[in-house]
């Protein structure tokens, strides 16, 4: 159903219709919403999450190949500061219902074991609904406060 597209720089316009798109990140409300990632911003990104990730970082676009289009992204990260690699999906909202978030979920943990990493985390907001996702496909919680949901996947 869909594979795993790593954008050049010129793709970095989906990611920027994602971050802005009200509907896509209303899971992200309490932090603000929308994120800006302008035009100006993208070649510094791209360097640090493409280019140079250092294994430190992963970032693909979700592609369904038969429509020919972007229909989300999916990425991981070293977050230094605990030491474990926090994984991101986001489906773009036009696209939600069709199984993509599964599927998405099942790309990156088979890319993070490909390589080398042996658990992925999400610190997930407490009213976020996508908590169900990642616990309907293999992921544990490891931990909860009033604020999130620390779920955990050994891969």
């Amino acid at each position: 159903m869909l594979s795993l597209y790593e954008p050049k720089l010129e793709d970095l316009w989906f990611r920027a219709e994602l971050m802005g798109d009200p509907e896509t990140m209303s899971y992200n409300h309490a932090q603000g919403g929308t994120l800006p990632f302008p035009k100006e911003k993208w070649s510094a990104w791209y360097h640090k999450w493409i280019v140079q990730h250092g294994g430190q970082r992963y970032y693909r676009y979700l592609m369904d190949r038969e429509a020919d289009a972007f229909v989300g992204e999916i990425a991981y990260y070293l977050d230094c500061q605990r030491n474990l690699y926090i994984a991101d999906i986001i489906v773009h909202a036009r696209h939600r219902g069709r199984g993509y978030g599964t599927e998405g979920l099942r790309l990156l943990c088979g890319a993070a074991k490909e390589n080398g990493l042996t658990a992925l985390y999400d610190d997930i907001a407490i009213d976020n609904p996508s908590v169900h996702l990642f616990l309907h496909n293999g992921f544990t919680v490891d931990y909860q406060t009033e604020d999130i949901i620390m779920v955990k996947r050994e891969l």
